[in-house]
């Protein structure tokens, strides 16, 4: 059976050993990132809502939102285990971070998406926002 749960710190070794392999498996984070111990508690701890999927106890998936925790909240990172796609699971995760943040008064949601993936997030919820560019901040000009 699939649980879904709101952490604010990772519980044990095993937990951390699956959200690290799910930010290695999509490339959010590499080798050269230092400490992944340090940088995946702190990415746990300092986000608005970091959901985790369970299959009989072991971590499956994950999402993230980040806000200010009044107006506007931006979901990133949600990803499930190859084996367990297709399967509603990210969906899951997806509507347990929706519903937190509508829980909160955040009427504001945003995301990016990868390519390839704006049916998903459509039948979620979301639509394309035309008219507006996502920026990526890489140096000074």
């Amino acid at each position: 059976m699939i649980t879904l749960e709101r952490i604010t710190l990772v519980q044990s070794k095993e937990d951390f050993e699956q959200i690290k392999q799910l930010y290695l498996s999509n490339g959010w984070i590499d080798a050269g990132d230092g400490d992944f111990e340090i940088l995946i508690n702190k990415i746990v701890s300092h986000t608005f809502c970091f959901v985790i999927a369970r299959d009989e106890g072991r971590l499956i998936g994950m999402g993230r939102s980040l806000s200010d925790g009044v107006s506007d909240a931006y979901i990133q990172d949600v990803t499930v285990f190859p084996q367990y796609r297709k399967q509603g699971i990210g969906g899951k995760i997806i509507s347990f971070l929706v519903e937190y943040m509508h829980g909160q008064g955040i009427g504001w949601i945003g995301l990016i998406s990868e390519p390839g993936y704006e049916s998903f997030y459509q039948g979620q919820g979301f639509q394309i926002m035309q008219g507006y560019t996502p920026f990526k901040y890489v140096r000074k000009t």
